[in-house]
């Protein structure tokens, strides 16, 4: 097999996918969305260290202050959410709640199960961030 052949292998098999018979189109697509997710992965870390907390805390926080309502938010509806372990984020709930920035309190439908909120702490660290998020979304 030549250099030359791997070029010609199509990566995608719709015509509407296509331009001309090329898939390089939808191949630089895909390249700039992988290079734009990477750049807002970093981003992400950065709001998370500028309120201390780690890359992965940060989107918990904001996913449990984004569907908490009035009552509070279950664990498993966070990790669905944010297509995680409901291990994994049960762990970083603990160090949030540890941290004083989440509630954490059982469920009284299920007590195997936790209903969570954001607390006064938490809300105060998003309100100091809310400066630094606008100018980079606003470039975004």
């Amino acid at each position: 097999m030549t250099d030359n052949s791997i070029n010609t292998r199509l990566t995608v098999s719709r015509e509407d996918l296509l331009q001309d018979g090329s898939d390089a189109a939808f191949r630089t697509m895909l390249h700039n969305l992988l290079a734009f997710s990477a750049r807002l992965q970093q981003i992400r870390g950065q709001f998370a260290a500028f309120i201390g907390l780690s890359g992965p805390q940060y989107p918990i926080l904001i996913t449990v202050r984004q569907l908490q309502g009035d009552a509070g938010v279950g664990a498993n509806a966070v990790a669905a959410h944010l297509s995680h372990s409901p291990a994994f984020v049960t762990a970083e709930t603990n160090k949030l709640a540890k941290l004083g920035v989440l509630n954490k309190w059982p469920n009284p439908e299920d007590g195997r199960r936790v209903i969570l909120s954001v607390t006064d702490r938490g809300e105060e660290l998003l309100k100091t961030l809310a400066p630094q998020q606008q100018e980079i979304n606003d470039q975004l």
